[in-house]
């Protein structure tokens, strides 16, 4: 892991195009912001974690691919199955 030491208003900059900037400091916690292009996910690690979880359990439900591929053979009605929603923040 590389560690940096920032001051309020100062960032570091990942690649070409990911800004992290200081924005506040409490006594408890830091804000920080991101800047990206729109293509690139941030997340926080909580909300990430459960978007991960949640694609896990989305691939474990839809069975083995030759379930998904007769109950695509059988239609629409057959092939959409409920799946877990991604928790929103």
């Amino acid at each position: 892991m590389l560690v940096f030491t920032r001051k309020l208003d100062e960032a570091i900059v990942i690649g070409d195009g990911i800004e992290v900037r200081v924005l506040r400091v409490g006594r408890d916690s830091v804000r920080i912001g991101v800047s990206a292009a729109p293509h690139v996910p941030v997340h926080r690690r909580e909300i990430y974690d459960q978007i991960k979880a949640a694609n896990v359990s989305a691939v474990a439900d839809a069975g083995s691919v030759d379930d998904v591929i007769q109950r695509l053979r059988k239609g629409p009605a057959a092939a959409a199955r409920p799946v877990a929603p991604v928790p929103r923040a």
